[in-house]
């Protein structure tokens, strides 16, 4: 699989905000608890691809770098560096956010996501995922809690491309499901 090629399905709103947002920095409240605090969006992407050919799910997020690390070090408590030389570290993290925080299913049927890895591209993280044994689909359905437990204004975005044809949700927080007929 070419990691490459999850990056030109993924561009969307996320894509057209960052090239308008002035550089941002993260912050600490006094609870202890970091937040970003030069944009004034919270948002996601999530798409998830259908390869009938290999027969599995390619599923990119792509998600701010700063809100990213915010959330992982209020999961995690301890020193977050998504741009890190050795990613072994993030990686653990990074995987085990993402797998609490996004499932999607296939006509019903849970679809076990297998973490690729990451890695950051200006002001977005992308993580990239698969999930095998899909050798067709009709229906998709797609839970995204990413950063809900951060900000209450998150906004995610999904995208489901089957057999060409691309359909795409808004999430507003607290909603969290988005489902595709195909």
């Amino acid at each position: 699989m070419a990691v490459s090629i999850y990056k030109w399905f993924s561009l969307s709103l996320l894509g057209f905000v960052t090239g308008f947002l002035p550089g941002r920095t993260a912050g600490i409240l006094q609870s202890g608890t970091v937040t970003s605090s030069q944009h004034p969006f919270h948002v996601s992407v999530a798409e998830i691809n259908h390869n009938a050919k290999d027969k599995i799910f390619e599923i990119s997020c792509r998600i701010f770098v700063d809100d990213f690390e915010s959330a992982l070090y209020n999961n995690y408590k301890t020193k977050i560096d998504l741009q890190a030389t050795d990613k072994t570290a993030m990686n653990k993290l990074v995987k085990d956010y993402i797998l609490q925080h996004l499932q999607v299913k296939a006509d019903d049927k849970i679809a076990p996501l297998i973490y690729v890895g990451y890695e950051v591209e200006s002001e977005s993280v992308y993580v990239y995922l698969e999930a095998d044994k899909i050798s067709s689909v009709k229906k998709i359905a797609v839970t995204d809690t990413v950063l809900f437990d951060l900000y209450k204004d998150q906004i995610s975005i999904i995208h489901a491309i089957v057999g060409g044809n691309r359909k795409s949700m808004k999430l507003d927080y607290p909603d969290k499901q988005a489902i595709f007929n195909f």
